[in-house]
């Protein structure tokens, strides 16, 4: 018997350090989980963030690596209460296989035993019964093998339009389209509010004054950012195509300066180069940035997250190190 109750304490243990609590109630709190594009590089997963509020937490695209990002910040993959996308490019959508699936087994860090929700542009419904067609067999093993919840592994998906896609709980998800170019129709950015607080995810975008619009007299605002060297278009015409799709620093500078957000953010950084391995040369984002801009942004890296309070905004690294937005002196 007292091995059974030390058993017990152990797993209460592991339960504890294994889940993180909600934020408080006051707060919002948004997590850039990927920051980067398909390129694969360790330090940048594609695009994904997090947002906190109140007992919501809610995904903002289901990219590359979403699951890990999420069991770093201890966050049960099956406690996340919505998700919703931007737009179906793969680098915005090659999570949800992974986060659905896995966020179903029976374990601390996932056990969902609810439908799946997500909102998405025209083609989200088809998608999710697609997937659930393609993993087919590994649903029938884990229901007969491990048992669990048939709820668990449902999707309940929506198209949506522009207009409020989400209300719940004191969180409204409202979504506006943006110009993602003329084949990517269509392509969404979000307004979060909470609390009298106010998010904008420009998700993938040209310069847009839809964005512009949709951010004033926001909290935060997180945009797109592309820098594409020219060396690199010669032997890869495509990407003349793909920067044409995107926000250049100039151009965000632009957005940043009508919208005048209380603090601006850089995440889905498309970065391209003829070593792609390289880093986001931060100096010179930051310099064709200000060039437009002069007010506080920062650029964010995966992990780094925003706090929002009444009293203001606290942005802090992976490492918990604290951020000092970028101002023109």
């Amino acid at each position: 018997m007292s091995i059974l109750r030390n058993l017990g304490g152990i797993v209460a243990v592991l339960l504890t350090i294994a889940v993180a609590p909600p934020a408080p109630a006051a707060e919002m709190k948004v997590t850039l989980l990927g920051t980067g594009t398909p390129t694969p590089r360790l330090s940048s997963f594609s695009a994904a963030t997090l947002i906190e509020a109140g007992d919501q937490r809610l995904l903002f695209d289901l990219g590359r690596g979403v699951t890990i990002r999420l069991f770093q910040k201890r966050i049960p993959l099956g406690s996340i209460t919505a998700s919703f996308l931007t737009h179906l490019h793969s680098d915005h959508v090659v999570g949800l296989p992974d986060i659905w699936l896995s966020g179903w087994v029976g374990t601390p860090w996932a056990s969902r035993k609810t439908p799946f929700v997500i909102y998405g542009p025209p083609g989200t419904v088809a998608m999710t019964e697609n997937l659930t067609k393609a993993f087919a067999e590994d649903l029938r093993i884990r229901t007969a093998d491990e048992h669990l919840p048939a709820a668990g592994i449902a999707f309940d998906a929506k198209d949506i339009s522009p207009g409020v896609a989400y209300e719940k709980a004191g969180v409204k998800v409202t979504a506006f389209e943006v110009n993602h170019g003329e084949n990517i129709k269509p392509a969404y950015g979000y307004v979060v509010e909470y609390d009298g607080k106010k998010v904008v995810l420009s998700g993938d975008t040209k310069y847009d004054e839809r964005v512009i619009a949709a951010a004033k007299g926001a909290d935060l605002l997180i945009h797109e950012v592309a820098v594409i060297e020219p060396d690199l278009v010669k032997t890869y015409p495509s990407y003349r195509e793909i920067e044409g799709h995107h926000t250049s620093p100039e151009e965000a500078g632009r957005v940043f300066d009508q919208a005048k957000p209380k603090l601006a953010a850089y995440s889905h950084i498309v970065f391209a180069t003829v070593k792609p391995v390289q880093d986001v040369p931060e100096d010179a984002l930051r310099e064709r940035t200000q060039s437009t801009y002069k007010g506080p942004f920062v650029i964010g890296r995966d992990l780094t997250s925003f706090t929002l309070k009444d009293g203001g905004i606290t942005v802090q690294r992976a490492d918990g190190s604290t951020v000092e937005p970028f101002k023109a002196q």
